[in-house]
């Protein structure tokens, strides 16, 4: 007797289709295993031609006779399509049987199909998403080979996930149901609700390819009733196939229970009409069409001219963010901050120059106290010069900012005070700006920090650099008690632009050079000026001393 090679491997199958699922269509083909069957063998199988088993040909039986028809089946199916066994044929052919619309339509379709000849399937039969028809082994379902296994709850829930839509229908009239869809948060969740929502359930549709394995002539009875097959598809084009198709395996096995254990051996092929040349073309024509669409979407947000400066101005555009602050006395700490226009510089009438993080708690790093805020912000300013651009060295926006605590009883105290020039080169820049914080001499001060809160505080904040009503050449603050404080890192990205850029003989390393200069020769100027104080004091001090400890150094 040659091996028959059944595929033992029902384990389901996953596919993913970008086109309808209307268009999928499956063949099954269903034959009773008989003794014939068995021994049958094609001739390139033979043993040296030695024996001819012609006589045992798989449409006749061992004693020479032509089996059954009924033995013998082979449809194809399309998703959703109905199929109707005999025994839904016997049941709604009586019209008091009919209970629901579906079963008055099923009554219909009945009707027409024995008055034009009868319906053409005998054993193989389906039941769509729409039928009343749960396989109740997809909720059996064991983990371990242990008879005595009890299911966790995760497999009861997993196992109602994978019940069909119609059996879902009674959850969303519930009473948890309407909650969940009039709420965002139940703060007070029953057991049953969380039962009920712990796994997330996501619908698909099911559809069952059944055969009819009874005696003949004794169809539909349901136990004879097996599943041959079992197809789900979800909303992103996910097919799952179960058992998977035998297109290079061989034929699926069913024995049957009872005296004769009958066998039954079955395939299932995907024959789904591959996309005409014109259809394929017809696709891509829409795709193309969609993506063209979208495109010109996308430009009109954008716009299709490109806005350019005035001539003689440059365009600033900063976006910014207050990364973290640390080194600080208290907790819950915030940054106030504001950017200050120089003269000929200007904004657009919606635009905020100023803004206040989030109160944030800090967070122990290494040694340090550091609150991080990650608080963006975007401003936009322009220079405008009425001789030609860039000939003097411009005055530069100037970013000021004051951090403070705020504790639980809402008291707030000012823990530094800071100013920083914003980056005059474009890109991406990191500035951590060191801040600083008025003191008052005595105890008293102190405590009244501490208990009360509240502290010297600046009535203008531009008074961190120079104020901006101050009109003399020289600003002195002898007198003025501080103390250092923490620091604030900030993050800007900056870009500029300006008609000038595209002059000739303007490239980027002038505009280096230029933008550059600034803070070059204030940096240069400083330390000069510093020299020379020290250089004066020297020789004044070398004046002053007497003459005889002068000539001794001077040995």
């Amino acid at each position: 007797m040659a091996d028959p090679g059944w595929s033992t491997d029902t384990g389901e199958a996953v596919y993913r289709s970008r086109d309808p699922v209307r268009n999928f269509r499956l063949r099954v083909h269903l034959q009773k295993v008989t003794s014939s069957s068995l021994l049958y063998q094609s001739p390139p199988q033979l043993v040296n031609d030695l024996i001819d088993m012609v006589t045992f040909n798989p449409r006749t039986s061992a004693s020479g006779h032509w089996r059954d028809e009924e033995d013998e089946e082979e449809v194809v199916i399309g998703w959703q399509e109905k199929l109707f066994s005999q025994f839904e044929v016997d049941l709604y052919q009586n019209e008091t049987a009919c209970q629901t619309p579906l079963d008055h339509q099923y009554h219909q379709e009945i009707l027409n199909l024995e008055a034009s000849g009868g319906r053409k399937n005998r054993r193989i039969f389906t039941y769509t998403d729409s039928d009343r028809y749960t396989n109740l082994e997809e909720h059996s379902q064991k983990m371990t080979t242990s008879d005595s296994e009890v299911p966790s709850f995760l497999v009861e829930r997993m196992a109602n996930v994978r019940r069909r839509l119609q059996d879902r229908r009674g959850l969303s009239t519930s009473r948890e149901g309407s909650i969940v869809k009039s709420r965002i948060i139940t703060w007070e969740p029953s057991e049953e609700f969380i039962r009920s929502n712990h796994v997330i359930n996501t619908p698909l549709q099911t559809m069952y390819i059944m055969a009819d394995l009874g005696p003949n002539r004794k169809l539909g009875q349901s136990n004879y009733e097996q599943v041959l097959c079992t197809l789900k598809v979800d909303s992103n084009g996910v097919i799952t196939v179960k058992p998977d198709f035998t297109d290079n395996k061989g034929p699926y096995r069913i024995v049957m229970e009872g005296e004769k254990q009958e066998v039954w051996k079955y395939t299932i092929s995907n024959v789904s009409s591959p996309a005409q040349r014109e259809e394929e073309e017809r696709e891509q024509r829409v795709f193309k069409d969609l993506y063209g669409r979208h495109k010109e979407y996308l430009s009109s947000l954008v716009g299709s001219d490109f806005e350019m400066a005035i001539p003689g101005s440059l365009r600033l555009f900063v976006n910014g963010e207050v990364v973290s602050a640390q080194g600080y006395e208290y907790d819950s700490l915030y940054v106030h901050f504001f950017v200050e226009l120089p003269d000929n510089w200007s904004s657009p009438p919606f635009q905020q120059l100023s803004g206040v993080t989030q109160t944030c708690v800090t967070k122990s790093v290494g040694m340090d106290e550091v609150a991080y805020f990650s608080y963006p912000f975007t401003f936009e300013a322009s220079l405008f010069h009425e001789n030609e651009f860039l000939a003097d060295l411009p005055q530069w926006p100037v970013l000021y900012l004051e951090v403070i605590s705020l504790d639980f009883w809402q008291r707030y105290r000012v823990e530094g005070y800071g100013s920083t020039v914003l980056p005059l080169a474009p890109g991406s820049h990191t500035v951590t700006v060191s801040t600083w914080r008025p003191v008052e001499l005595g105890t008293l001060a102190e405590l009244r920090r501490f208990f009360i809160g509240g502290s010297l505080e600046l009535e203008d904040l531009s008074y961190v650099r120079i104020p901006g009503n101050f009109k003399g050449k020289r600003l002195s603050r002898f007198g003025f008690r501080t103390e250092t404080t923490g620091s604030v890192t900030f993050r800007f990205h900056c870009i500029q632009q300006s008609k000038a850029f595209l002059e000739p003989g303007f490239g980027w390393k002038k505009m280096q050079s230029v933008l550059g200069g600034f803070y070059k020769q204030d940096s240069v100027t400083n330390v000069l000026e510093a020299f020379q104080r020290a250089r004066r004091r020297m020789q004044e001090a070398r004046e002053n001393l007497p003459q005889d400890l002068v000539s001794s150094s001077t040995l």
